[in-house]
């Protein structure tokens, strides 16, 4: 039995591995010839693999755009600061944001090209997943940053910071200052508008003492 279990997560790491092998060299031919232009078939080949084999692990090339995506959430859900839960809620958010941005900054000439294609006109079929993709990064930005509010202020919180998102991305994708030096004066004036607010609508929710939680 320990042998079987041994075995399943051997195999569980190997395909992992595959598909972070599959995820980097898209990515990397993608800087050589742009987005639009990757197939994977291409991709199959540097890689040694066959179509098939490629295709258990990503159903086509917006998966693999969706994995890379992913590790954008991975970095901005990883362990926090000590004393991240006694900081202001625009410096959480502000900290937390500035991951997601942060990770794909390395490529950020294809994860704009990627954006562009998901929202090209002929292709609606991805644009409700994107839609749900956008509204589980706020939820998990919110969990993140410890905010609690129920009713009418979770709502506005949401919009609110659904808005922030995609106008800091906007400004992102063009960002050619030395770390980002825009985007993260960006966001920060807009989190400190947005704080302003929501004062406006009452106390904030008191944050739960969560740090080793997250």
């Amino acid at each position: 039995m320990a042998k079987s279990a041994t075995g399943t997560r051997g195999r569980s790491r190997a395909s992992g591995d595959q598909r972070q092998r599959i995820v980097d060299e898209t990515i990397a031919l993608a800087e050589e010839i742009g987005w639009s232009r990757v197939r994977l078939r291409l991709v199959a080949a540097r890689l040694d693999l066959s179509l098939a084999e490629l295709q258990t692990q990503f159903r086509d090339l917006d998966a693999v755009a969706d994995a890379w995506f992913e590790r954008a959430w991975q970095a901005m859900l990883a362990p926090v600061p000590e004393g991240f839960s006694d900081q202001p809620v625009p410096d959480r958010l502000h900290l937390l944001l500035m991951r997601w941005f942060d990770a794909l900054a390395p490529h950020r000439t294809v994860t704009h090209q990627m954006l562009s294609e998901k929202l090209y006109l002929s292709h609606p079929h991805h644009w409700v997943p994107m839609i749900f993709n956008l509204s589980r990064t706020v939820q998990w930005l919110r969990d993140a940053a410890l905010l609690d509010a129920e009713g009418r202020r979770r709502q506005v919180e949401e919009i609110g910071l659904t808005g922030i998102f995609l106008a800091t991305l906007a400004v992102w994708r063009r960002d050619g200052t030395p770390d980002q030096e825009k985007t993260r004066r960006f966001l920060e004036r807009r989190l400190r508008r947005a704080d302003r607010a929501m004062g406006r609508l009452g106390r904030h929710t008191r944050p739960r003492s969560a740090d080793a939680g997250h």
